[in-house]
Parts: structure tokens; sequence; C-alpha cells
């Protein structure tokens, strides 16, 4: 059977470098760092003190009061960039089928603002908690007033596999478009992960960086990183099936030409480089592409110890002789880790860096490590032509997903 063909029409992104896609990809590729000291919330008592937070954003902007008044920043950030991506795109809603149009957005919604529930009903009593927390926290919901703002009426869910969720998002819309159930669907993921309750909860387990300098404090692949970094924003992207596109004359930006997913079934929280390497084969395989074809590698990259070692080995064992060659950057030295929306926001860079032709690179990468010697693109961008762009997101657990992002080519 000849697969649909899958084309990216638009982008929106809110990201701790900017507001727009373009502050966004400007501030990849100038090395620059989101990462900052918190002031979200008082971290006097906490060990970890820096975040990729969000700077300026006023809802607003993309909503009416109302749905401010009712919505937790999760979907706030996921309205901005769905409406961001939408006019990217040039939709109108009113010449398309709404249940033709879906949304599948990757997210651990607001649970954060249980805590301050919880206190409300220690405190007050069962009667007096807020009757609009369930929409405010439930991951379901954000897809739900997504769509509820736009119109949107076709296929529509949230997807939880942890830190894979954002890819996730992207390879479920890609087969839900191929299948036919769709013709277009805003896709991606948004997070608020810089946050009393996750950061406390990730800190207490150890994966996270706890130098007070935000500069130094997310190091992908460098000898001294010491964890990752939290950050907050959405990434979207417009996937299209490309009849749907060229029908009603759209600019198509990239192709998404694949999606492939492994589970390690191996620890809670170790990763196992050969599970990884089955979600990298099964992305290529989909996509029709061999090894050999691969330009560059969207890392997930997340400045762990375990996980920059296990996504080293799996690389190598996926390009063989190639792996020196390909080169790898991690978007995460510059935004954190954005957990169930990194994969969306980091393919908004991989889609970037197919249309310009510019690596965005791992910044603070000072002391090579050993068991991390691939080309991981240090602290300066670099210009080359990228046809093909592998993108990674594992999970903790093991849940791994990959994509492929294509130029588009007739």
């Amino acid at each position: 059977m000849v697969k649909q063909r899958v084309v990216v029409t638009g982008m929106g992104a809110i990201t701790p470098l900017g507001l727009t896609v373009e502050e966004h990809w400007q501030g990849l590729i100038a090395g620059k760092s989101g990462i900052v000291p918190i002031t979200d919330f008082d971290c006097t008592k906490f060990v970890v003190k820096v975040g990729g937070q969000v700077k300026g954003f006023e809802p607003t902007d993309y909503m009416d009061i109302k749905r401010v008044d009712r919505t937790s920043l999760v979907t706030q950030y996921g309205i901005a960039a769905v409406k961001m991506a939408l006019a990217d795109a040039r939709i109108d809603m009113s010449k398309e089928k709404p249940e033709r149009v879906g949304c599948i957005i990757a997210t651990a919604g607001g649970l954060h603002l249980l805590l301050d529930m919880g206190v409300v009903m220690h405190d007050k009593g069962p009667s007096r908690v807020d009757p609009l927390t369930l929409s405010k926290v439930a991951p379901s919901m954000v897809p739900t007033i997504i769509a509820l703002e736009f119109g949107l009426k076709g296929p529509n869910s949230s997807i939880n596999s942890a830190c894979a969720s954002g890819n996730d998002a992207l390879g479920t819309a890609l087969n839900l478009l191929r299948l036919g159930h769709a013709d277009i669907i805003a896709a991606g993921g948004c997070e608020t992960q810089v946050n009393p309750l996750s950061i406390a909860l990730c800190s207490r387990v150890g994966a996270m960086s706890k130098e007070p300098d935000p500069q130094k404090a997310c190091r992908p692949f460098d000898l001294n990183r010491s964890g990752f970094v939290f950050g907050n924003g959405a990434g979207i992207l417009i996937l299209e099936t490309l009849e749907h596109a060229k029908q009603r004359g759209a600019n198509i930006i990239a192709e998404l030409s694949g999606a492939g997913w492994s589970f390690d079934a191996f620890n809670e929280t170790a990763p196992d480089p050969n599970q990884e390497l089955i979600a990298m084969k099964m992305a290529l395989q989909d996509a029709d592409l061999r090894p050999d074809d691969i330009d560059y590698v969207n890392a997930h990259g997340t400045s762990t110890k375990l996980n920059d070692i296990s996504e080293t080995k799996a690389l190598k064992m996926l390009l063989g002789d190639r792996a020196y060659k390909v080169p790898v950057s991690s978007n995460k030295s510059m935004i954190g880790h954005l957990a169930c929306a990194s994969g969306a926001v980091e393919a908004v860079g991989a889609v970037m860096t197919v249309k310009e032709n510019i690596i965005p690179p791992t910044v603070n990468y000072e002391i090579p490590d050993p068991e991390c010697d691939l080309d991981y693109v240090p602290n300066g961008a670099r210009r080359q032509v990228v046809n093909t762009c592998l993108s990674n997101s594992f999970g903790m657990g093991g849940q791994n997903c990959s994509i492929v992002i294509n130029k588009y080519k007739e």
C-alpha cells in the first residue's frame, strides 16, 4: 500500500528563547541560553535553582480574558502556539470541514495545581475547592480546550509517554493522517514543569542539575554534566496530507516522513541503547530511508550521565562507521527539558534546520566525555546542507519514539 505523504505547513512556538518560532530559532542558532534563575516561585528551600522560564508571555494577546480565567498556563501556552501555527499555515477554518481537522497534544497538564486545592480542602473543606480545577489540571482537557477555542472537531487526544510524548504526538498524528482520519492535525506539546512539585520530585530522584549557575547547569554530553534542567513552553506543527496541502495551495515547509516506537522493558529509570536503536531503525524504515541517509541527529541529549551515554551508544550502533561524521546536537542545552513537550519543541528546531541548512549547537560543551565521543556541534552553529534529520525522544522508564523530518521534494 502506498503511504499517504504528510507535510508540515505551519508552526508555532512559545519557549524560553522567545514567543515566536523565529525568536526561538534565532536563539538556537546564536547558541543563546534561555535557562535562568527561577523566579516563577520561591525556590529558597529547593536544591534546584534554575530553569527554562518563558519570559514576557501575556495570555490575553492570544485569547480573551474569559478563556484566560478558566484555563491554566499550560493550556494557554498550547492555545498560543496553535494560534500561531494555524496562522502560519494560512488555514481558514471557514473553508475546512472541521471534523477533518484534529488536535493531538503531548502534556502532563497542570497536575501541580492540585497542591493548591489540597491545601484548600484541608483548611476549608471539600465544598470550597475550585470547580474549574479539573479542567485546569487534567491532561485530556488541554487538547479539548484548544480544539474548542479553534473549532477543531477531528481526532482529539492527549499523549503522555513521559519524555517521548512530543514525538509520540507527532507520530500518532502522522498515522491518523495516513489512515484517512483527518486532513489536518495540529500536533505537538505544551508544558509548565518549572513548578515546585515537578522540581521537588525530580530533584529527589537525583536526575536534576543542582548547579546554581544557569549558564553551566545544562551541559549535554559534557564530562561534567550533572543532570537535566526543566523548561516551560509549547511547540506545535500543522501536519497535513500532501494531497490536501496541494489542493489549498499551502506553503510546504518540510515533510514528516517517518516515526518509530519501542519500549525498553529494562529498568524504571536507566535506559537501554539496544531498544533506543530499535525506535530509530523503525522510524527510518517507516520513512523508507537508511541510516546512510541521515545528515543530522537532533538528540534527546538530556545532560544526564546515563541518557547521554546510552544515546551515544545507540547512534554508534545505528550509524556504524559514519557515527563520527554525522553531527548530533541537543536543543535542551539552551531551553532545558520540556518533558512531554520536549520532542515537539525540538521538532520545530529540526524543521528549521532542514529548511535553513543551519545546525544549532550543543552549548556548554567544554570537557569531552570519553564515553560520549561523537560530533556534538560544540558551542557554535554550523552551516551544512541537511536533507534528512532524525530526531530522538526517549522517556524515563523506557518509552522511546524517533521521528524523521525531510526536505520536501515532489
